[in-house]
C-alpha cells in the first residue's frame, strides 16, 4: 500500500507519513486500523527502522496514529468519523433505553451522571 520514491527529493520518512496521513485522510485506512509495526513496514520498504520510527513518532505527534505500547500503532479517528461513530452510538443508546422502558429524561441523567463520574480526557 506504501511506497518509497528514492529519487524524489523528499526524504523517506516524509513519504510514508504523507501516504498515511492521506490514506487516513480518504477512509482507506480507516480508525483503529492496525498498522504494521516499525520492523516490518521497514523491511518491506527497504528502508531503516529508524526512518520507519520517526515516522510513526511524527504521526503520533500530530495525531494521526495512537501508539499503544506493545499492542502496536493505530489509525486515529478523523473528525468526521468521530462525529460519525457518536451519532451512531448516541442512537444505539437512545434504543436500547426506550427498549428498557427509561423515559428520555432519566436517559439524558443517566448521561450527566456518567460523565460527571468519569475522568476528564
Amino acid at each position: 500500500m506504501l511506497t518509497v520514491d528514492p529519487s524524489l527529493p523528499t526524504p523517506p520518512f516524509e513519504q510514508v507519513k504523507e501516504q498515511l496521513t492521506e490514506l487516513r485522510a480518504t477512509g482507506a485506512l480507516p480508525a483503529s486500523h492496525r498498522l504494521p509495526t516499525v520492523r516490518h513496514l521497514a523491511a518491506e520498504l527497504g528502508l531503516a527502522p529508524s526512518t520507519v520510527a520517526r515516522a510513526y513518532r511524527e504521526l503520533e505527534a500530530s495525531g494521526v496514529i495512537e501508539t499503544r505500547g506493545r499492542h502496536g500503532s493505530f489509525i486515529t479517528p478523523t473528525s468526521p468519523q468521530t462525529r460519525t461513530e457518536g451519532v451512531r452510538l448516541a442512537h444505539d443508546y437512545v434504543r436500547r433505553l426506550r427498549a428498557l422502558g427509561v423515559a428520555d429524561a432519566d436517559a439524558v441523567r443517566l448521561v450527566r451522571d456518567a460523565i460527571g463520574g468519569l475522568p476528564a480526557t
